[in-house]
């Protein structure tokens, strides 16, 4: 999220009515609409070997593997969101206010970017925690080749699990096991900049 709203005092419903028809995702927040960063090779990646790990893990079960595209909608604080990867399993709930907006997110994914890398971590968090659903919200850092699960405990907080580059990540939300290389894999040399 920027720091500034494009758009401020704007209904939910006409903020739905602009995002069908735009080029670019939004995220709405309570009346204000937010520009959504654009992410960088790695981050994009990252996202989509994750994305495709989970897929195959979970083939044949009765979970789904959201990318970004399928928005998250957190009714009691009023977020509209786009996160980067999304697992629901049982049955899909949608938000009574937007039919595509799925509400029933078990297991979420934020690869973290500079630019965003306080809010995902903060507030953006502090939204996500107000789905009952959210079993692990999940940070993968590119830069430093760390991934942190948050992991909601019977109290109902969440707690850290820290997995760096030789480590296995324990999902146990969808009972996955991913390792840590696996997600950071390149295999496309490094190319000199163009001149």
């Amino acid at each position: 999220m920027t720091a500034l709203p494009i758009a401020r005092g704007v209904s939910y419903e006409d903020y739905l009515a602009r995002e069908a028809v735009s080029q670019t995702k939004h995220e709405y927040l309570r009346g204000e609409i937010f520009d959504m960063a654009g992410g960088t090779p790695e981050h994009g990646a990252i996202a989509v070997t994750f994305t495709v790990a989970l897929a195959n893990i979970l083939a044949g079960r009765p979970c789904r593997v959201f990318n970004s595209d399928v928005m998250v909608r957190i009714d009691a604080t009023n977020l509209s969101t786009y996160p980067d990867i999304s697992v629901v399993c049982g049955s899909l709930a949608t938000s009574p206010s937007n039919p595509n907006a799925i509400t029933n997110p078990i297991l979420l994914v934020e690869v973290l970017s500079p630019g965003t890398e306080a809010y995902d971590r903060g507030a953006k968090f502090g939204h996500y925690r107000h789905l009952p659903s959210l079993k692990e919200m999940v940070f993968v850092d590119h830069a430093t080749h760390t991934v942190e699960v948050f992991r909601r405990n019977e109290a109902g907080r969440f707690e850290l699990h820290v997995f760096e580059a030789a480590d296995i990540v324990e999902l146990a939300s969808v009972d996955a096991k991913i390792p840590v290389a696996t997600l950071y894999a390149d295999p496309l040399p490094v190319a000199p900049p163009a001149t």
